[in-house]
């Protein structure tokens, strides 16, 4: 059983869910640099071992590993310090926001040969999971293309401050989402050319950066996949058009992956066409809380996911490698939606001096 300490308790508020509930760790403290938050979680989840000091999870060797849900900014010191104090590390995604910092991981984590996994959660939705297990069995065929999108009406989040400073942009915040979907499929994207706007919400709000995008991606292969995302205005309801989805069209088939629904459809290559949807205990494990508004099960799902790889010495996926290429695609987007050009995924690695081989592509 896996020894854990969890920084950051907002999102990290999932992981003390997920923690408590499995079989495979033992929750040991939990870390917040707000004080009335760590007494919030105390109460909430009759767990009194808390901290506002990250270097006592850091010196504690009761702890094999810390999960980090803290802003953005801080992944890469956060990770770094965990490293240096021998923890395996999960880390929520986007997982650093600066490509320069991430040869010092790559050789800090073979120096120290400690595992760390992006918690990338929508590919560890049920809808997700049953989509790559059938596709992986070879349902739909040769892959052909892939559409993902996330749309959401996250008006409420602009109510907090720091979503409204240069540094927040949603194109890491929301569309990693659907990005991390084609990078699980399609791994080795090439190029990507895209297009964003701050609609009139977003800027009425004051948000200082593009809330509506839309992506082109071009493989190595010269396979093709588009990502959307749009956050600042109404959506469809739910019976209608998912705020997450995730389309795979085959030679021989085709099927959709939906969130928060947990709903998926497929239709294999002996033309057979199903809707699936799961029940209320599937539900309950997955949305512990208000509404659905965390995502305790999908935590649950990756946390024991990881920890099998750390017992049976097997690669937990998103791993560094493939967080820091997520990453880089990302930044491609970004450059490409400041020039109106495409962008070479290599042409940001290079600029970073980071291999393609470093990084397993």
């Amino acid at each position: 059983m896996l020894r854990l300490g969890i920084l950051g308790l907002g999102e990290g508020r999932s992981t003390i869910s997920a923690s408590l509930a499995s079989k495979k760790f033992k929750l040991i403290q939990i870390c917040d640099a707000n004080k009335k938050l760590c007494e919030e979680r105390a109460l909430e989840f009759d767990f009194q071992n808390w901290t506002t000091d990250y270097n006592d999870m850091l010196k504690s060797d009761k702890i094999d590993m810390i999960a980090i849900y803290t802003p953005d900014h801080l992944h890469f010191e956060h990770i770094k310090l965990a490293l240096e104090h021998d923890k395996h590390v999960v880390c929520t995604k986007p997982f650093i926001d600066d490509l320069s910092q991430a040869n010092e991981l790559l050789a800090l984590s073979k120096k120290t040969k400690k595992k760390i996994f992006v918690g990338q959660s929508s590919r560890f939705f049920e809808p997700a999971m049953r989509q790559k297990k059938d596709f992986d069995k070879g349902l739909i065929g040769e892959l052909i293309t892939i559409e993902s999108h996330y749309h959401a009406d996250h008006r409420w989040f602009l109510e907090k401050g720091w979503s409204l400073k240069q540094s927040f942009k949603w194109l890491y915040g929301g569309l990693s989402h659907p990005v991390d979907f084609i990078r699980w499929y399609m791994p080795d994207i090439e190029e990507v050319m895209g297009y964003g706007m701050l609609s009139s919400n977003g800027q009425q709000a004051g948000l200082k950066n593009q809330d509506t995008m839309h992506f082109i991606f071009k493989a190595k292969d010269g396979r093709i996949a588009r990502v959307s995302g749009a956050y600042t205005g109404p959506t469809q309801p739910a019976s209608r058009d998912s705020g997450m989805s995730c389309i795979l069209r085959g030679t021989e088939g085709a099927s959709q992956a939906d969130y928060h629904e947990l709903r998926y459809a497929v239709t294999t290559k002996t033309g057979e066409e199903k809707i699936i949807t799961w029940g209320d205990a599937t539900l309950k494990h997955y949305f512990r809380f208000e509404g659905q508004s965390h995502h305790a099960g999908e935590y649950q799902n990756y946390l024991e996911y990881f920890a099998d790889s750390i017992n049976n010495k097997f690669t937990a996926y998103p791993d560094l490698k493939e967080g820091i290429g997520t990453i880089a695609l990302l930044q491609a987007m970004d450059k490409s939606l400041e020039t109106g050009l495409p962008v070479k995924v290599d042409e940001i690695l290079s600029s970073y001096n980071i291999s393609r081989e470093s990084i397993g592509l």
